[in-house]
């Protein structure tokens, strides 16, 4: 068959944000699926999302509810969503009871009775809930065979009447093998809670999907008064249109800094600031975000541990003015909501702003606050998520400075407890260093991926206006365990007190 004899799948849009993306493109028209999944898992609240997206009054959708909930018992639940759209009732949406038929009589009834209703709507989706319910009916009293012939007779009368059709029922995954429900379906959605410690994550996965290339694996989604919303574990990356790096050097705001980084932070780079607690890393990133507002380049800080008021507060304790870009569109304070997290859900709602607002700056603040902020089951994969992370965010084009905390040991020099920094095209790092019985500052570039840059070690200060970074630190040796010695001293020489000289008597 030559491609141009091929039948092309119409896909239909599902009304639930990043779904379409999980599909490949949307749903298969006439496709036969199944939602399945545990109690309380949102299978029924996904079956009306999708048939709110697509029913009309020429193509309606009939729901057909099975020994479950009635449907004005239902409605009055699924009528909180903003998805919910009263003046599509009757016209376009249909609830049909079919209680009594699965009651009273066999299975050919059962399929007699909805062949019926669709003949004379002629919907475009057709919805059964509960299917497990007639199942179970049907198996106390006929056998596999006689199941999956009616299974079979009814895909093939909706398929034929060109319906798009959505099973409902409560599985586990031992039931998934031999059972000639999945056995006909085009598509298998499968939903699912996880309770690790005390944070319940909501997975969707496509374990079938006829005709189209789903993405594969488990994707988060959050169930809002929006209704579903889905966070494809790929999201980002699989983006077609990817922005070149610019040549462009971008201002950190500070001159002495941009000196020694060879003229500024390349843009569409991931710097990584590193420090301890107090040495300076959330100023700096003000700073950055400042000067690229001075320059006409919106910015975004997206923030794990303060809150917007707080963090505009301690900026303009050093003179900086977060309001006043707040209020003209060109700066965004993102607060992220720090409760069981994923990864996923967290770039979302990053590339979101990132689009909406035209930015080319992000600042991250901090990196170890938003491990905290992720659910537990999302923090031992933590490298892979900042690389997801991380390389989503720079096919943006924006140019991002994350800081990250690093305890300080005095017997070394980490980069970060993660080992994150080959993740970074550029890395920053500040220390505190004893000097003259002071505990003092000091900042090194370690890396620049893509020029050369200062290796000077610099003393800095932090002062009511902001950062004041002084000389190279001379005349000293193992700076970067924090407590050097002078270099005219052997290595591990001990200095001991000169006696008092005797005074004469």
């Amino acid at each position: 068959m030559s491609v141009q004899d091929r039948v092309s799948i119409r896909t239909l849009p599902t009304g639930v944000p990043g779904l379409d993306e999980i599909l490949g493109g949307g749903l298969p028209e006439f496709s036969f699926n199944i939602i399945a999944g545990a109690p309380g898992g949102g299978k029924t609240t996904l079956a009306h999302q999708i048939m709110f997206a697509n029913a009309t009054p020429e193509r309606p959708a009939l729901y057909f509810t099975v020994l479950g909930e009635p449907a004005i018992k239902m409605l009055r639940y699924q009528q909180q969503f903003q998805f919910f759209d009263q003046t599509k009732l009757n016209a376009s949406i249909r609830f049909i009871n079919l209680s009594q038929v699965v009651l009273d009589q066999d299975l050919s009834a059962v399929l007699e009775a909805i062949v019926k209703e669709v003949e004379a709507a002629s919907p475009g989706i057709v919805v059964v809930d509960s299917f497990r319910t007639v199942v179970r009916k049907a198996q106390s009293g006929t056998d596999n065979v006689e199941l999956q012939g009616f299974i079979q007779r009814l895909a093939l009368n909706l398929t034929s009447w060109q319906a798009t059709t959505f099973l409902i029922g409560e599985y586990d995954d031992a039931e998934i093998r031999d059972n000639p429900v999945f056995t006909v379906a085009d598509g298998l959605f499968w939903l699912s809670q996880q309770v690790e410690r005390n944070s319940i994550v909501r997975k969707l996965q496509i374990k079938k999907s006829r005709g189209q290339a789903s993405v594969p694996g488990l994707h988060t989604f959050r169930i809002t008064d929006a209704g579903l919303q889905t966070f494809p574990r790929t999201l980002g990356l699989n983006d077609k249109v990817e922005k070149p790096r610019g040549h462009r050097r971008l201002s950190s705001g500070i001159p002495e800094l941009d000196e020694m980084m060879g003229g500024g932070i390349p843009e569409g780079d991931s710097l990584l600031v590193a420090g301890s607690s107090g040495t300076g890393k959330s100023l700096l990133g003000t700073k950055f975000i400042v000067e690229g507002i001075r320059q006409g380049e919106p910015g975004i800080v997206a923030m794990f541990e303060e809150r917007p008021e707080e963090y505009a507060d301690r900026a303009a304790s050093f003179g900086l003015d977060l309001v006043t870009p707040q209020q003209e569109g060109t700066l965004k304070l993102l607060y992220i909501r720090p409760l069981d997290l994923s990864v996923d859900e967290t770039v979302r709602e990053i590339i979101d702003a990132v689009q909406e607002m035209g930015v080319k700056r992000l600042v991250i603040d901090s990196l170890a606050g938003f491990e905290m902020a992720l659910a537990p089951g999302f923090r031992t994969d933590f490298r892979e998520s900042l690389y997801r992370m991380i390389g989503a965010l720079t096919r943006t084009g924006v140019t991002i400075l994350s800081t990250v905390e690093v305890q300080e040991t005095f017997t070394g020099f980490t980069l970060s407890a993660y080992a994150i920094s080959f993740l970074s095209d550029d890395i920053l790092r500040l220390r505190y260093v004893s000097l003259d019985g002071q505990l003092r500052k000091m900042m090194v570039v370690i890396k620049m991926r893509r020029s050369a840059h200062s290796i000077d070690m610099r003393e800095f200060e932090i002062t009511s206006k902001g950062f004041v970074i002084g000389e190279r630190l001379t005349g000293y040796r193992g700076l970067i365990t924090g407590v050097p010695g002078p270099w005219n001293d052997e290595p591990g020489e001990i200095h001991e007190f000169a006696d008092e000289p005797e005074s004469n008597q």
